[in-house]
């Protein structure tokens, strides 16, 4: 019995997508970016299945390199940054290099951010470099006409679901029929593998999936951050830093006048809400069960729900502290309103006698 093929020196042409997530504030203002000597902006360039209003601004810059092919800047207070490295070699030799190249370009992106960072910083609102970053790999293939994307599943799927675990050894079949178990395609030619931390693209149209990648990766980097700001908060509120109420805030119709902390949580609720759920509503996939496919199954190796209801739950904890807290600082208002009224008695009655 003969062994089988295997192929390994067959030269492929594609490139390495990197894709880069930093936030960097709460709120960046665009017509100021717009406005701002030395900077050119354009509107970016988004597939047809977003909407218009989560459209962010695209920085153009001559101190970046031609490997860095789009800088995002989004109105939430977050930069997004990828870049391309074409290739024309086998996928062994992809696959080799690949955990290098990352390490690299995350150097890269890290120096590059901040170069945004510094041009934009006036524009933002409680500036800071950087308080989450996340990052996503894509390996895009051109196809060959003579291997169908079953043909090249069968032939190279061993090298596939090494590559986008950046591992340089074969993994076990376990793990292999795990991660190609969930590929997908839309022509007989197309093969789409998605992971947790890289995807592998076997296609010549691919220009749109890429956008549903860097969206993925700039909507776990809000969902991160979010569910960190949610932490530090449930931290304070634990340790009673929450309870520090000024004596102002208690007094009838004054304090009222007064923003707080129950202001602040209240506030903080909605800043999340509003923004995870302008994330989720931004992309319009209704009538198109490709691309809704894909973009679940990416929904579903980012865990992208899975931080969603952790951030949901925070927000459950942190509600139910802001009524504690409310109800707390109107008991002691209606205590105080009580109170005065009982001295304003008391001094009625007294002058009453006094007169007598």
């Amino acid at each position: 019995m003969s062994a089988p093929q295997v192929y390994t020196e067959e030269i492929f042409d594609g490139s390495i997508y990197f894709f880069y997530a930093f936030d960097v504030g709460d709120d960046i203002d665009f017509e100021q970016v717009r406005t701002a000597p030395g900077l050119s902006t354009s509107k970016a360039n988004l597939s047809k299945y977003f909407k218009n209003y989560h459209r962010p601004l695209q920085i153009n810059s001559s101190e970046l390199p031609n490997e860095c092919i789009s800088v995002k800047v989004h109105s939430f207070g977050a930069l997004s940054l990828t870049y391309r490295v074409p290739f024309s070699s086998t996928l062994a030799h992809v696959q080799a290099r690949l955990d290098h190249l990352e390490d690299q370009y995350n150097e890269y992106a890290l120096a590059h951010a901040q170069i945004v960072f510094k041009k934009i910083r006036s524009f933002i609102t409680k500036p800071k470099f950087y308080h989450t970053r996340s990052s996503y790999v894509t390996i895009q293939v051109e196809p060959v006409p003579q291997i169908d994307a079953v043909t090249f599943k069968e032939r190279y799927g061993g090298i596939i679901a090494s590559s986008v675990r950046f591992e340089v050894e074969t993994l076990s079949e376990f793990q292999k029929n795990e991660i190609l178990d969930t590929a997908i395609g839309y022509y007989r030619g197309d093969l789409i593998v998605i992971d947790t931390d890289a995807a592998f693209v076997y296609d010549d149209e691919y220009q749109e999936i890429l956008d549903f990648f860097e969206f993925a990766n700039v909507q776990q980097l809000e969902l991160q951050y979010f569910d960190r700001v949610l932490d530090q908060q449930l931290n304070s509120i634990y340790e009673g830093k929450t309870q520090g109420v000024p004596f102002r805030a208690y007094l009838p119709f004054v304090g009222t006048l007064l923003k707080g902390p129950v202001d602040e949580l209240s506030k903080l609720k909605v800043d999340i809400s509003v923004i995870t759920e302008r994330l989720e509503s931004s992309i319009k996939i209704a009538g198109e069960p490709y691309f809704y496919e894909l973009y679940s199954i990416l929904v579903d190796k980012l865990d992208l729900k899975g931080w969603r209801d952790s951030i949901d739950k925070k927000l459950a904890i942190v509600k139910d502290a802001s009524s504690v807290l409310q109800k707390k600082i109107d008991s002691v208002r209606e205590d105080l309103l009580t109170t005065l009224i009982i001295i304003l008695i008391f001094i009625e009655v007294l002058v009453g006698l006094l007169r007598l």
